[in-house]
């Protein structure tokens, strides 16, 4: 009998790959999404998404998708998709919606456990306001995606016009104009310039497709008024005027791993 030689893993001390939100034994659905009355920010996410998707994929992964708020958005795309998250909370709510029809696995945004080029698409919605190392996010993502494999990817904005006037008027002492992300410690988030972020996917070697500005309407006030439905026919006309100016709280980007023969 022989026995195997066990390695263990040493364990990530990077400073900047800390857990800043662990929704394990949390109800991320109810309290944030159902109790927070968030129908139209959930309704924008998707009409970006089915906008941005590829129409078919052979194997698709929901980076940080949680409970699979939007796999209805993807599973009549892709032959196999999987759900990715650090909670597994979050997993096995997603496992009891969707048994079968979804793989579930947990990890490391910093260390995906996936071998490289295991996707041609995939998505990562909601997440970076969570990770202070994006290029380090970015080169996973990268890594993991097939050549020609397409990534759509939902990063939080620092250059929106309340956050502008909330400079301007010395209520926050943030820039958003810095090309830099800016930590918010009273929500314990990270917010991104997306010139910043553009020119990480760049650098990295992915390349743009689209861009698009997303929750547009973000407003208490507003959806008191128009209410979900007439705030999603503006947010549907608006995210791609309003992408080039780059508007929203929340920027879409559709992004491809070019061929190897390119």
């Amino acid at each position: 009998m022989t026995q195997e030689k066990k390695t263990e893993k040493k364990k990530d001390t990077n400073p900047d790959h800390e857990i800043l939100a662990d929704y394990n034994g949390y109800d991320y659905k109810k309290i944030f999404w159902e109790d927070g009355k968030r129908d139209y920010e959930d309704l924008a996410d998707r009409i970006a998404i089915r906008r941005l998707l590829p129409e078919s994929m052979d194997d698709f992964v929901d980076i940080a998708g949680g409970y699979g708020r939007l796999a209805d958005e993807y599973l009549g795309r892709a032959k196999n998709a999987t759900i990715f998250d650090y909670s597994k909370t979050e997993l096995a709510d997603a496992k009891k919606t969707y048994g079968d029809r979804i793989k579930t696995k947990q990890g490391d945004i910093y260390d995906l456990p996936f071998k490289n080029a295991s996707f041609d698409g995939l998505m990562m919605i909601r997440a970076t306001h969570h990770f202070k190392d994006m290029r380090k996010v970015i080169e996973e993502l990268y890594r993991i995606l097939k050549p020609g494999g397409v990534a759509v990817i939902e990063i939080a904005n620092k250059k929106t016009l309340p956050k502008m006037f909330r400079y301007w008027f010395k209520k926050s002492d943030i820039n958003p104009f810095e090309k830099s992300q800016s930590w918010l410690k009273d929500l314990s988030m990270y917010n991104y310039h997306p010139k910043y972020l553009e020119e990480m996917f760049k650098e990295q070697g992915f390349k743009t497709l689209k861009v698009l500005s997303v929750s547009n309407f973000r407003s208490g006030k507003l959806k008191k008024v128009f209410g979900t439905k007439v705030l999603g026919k503006m947010e549907k006309v608006a995210q791609p005027v309003l992408a080039p100016i780059r508007f929203a709280p929340s920027i879409y980007y559709k992004l491809e791993k070019p061929a190897e023969n390119e």
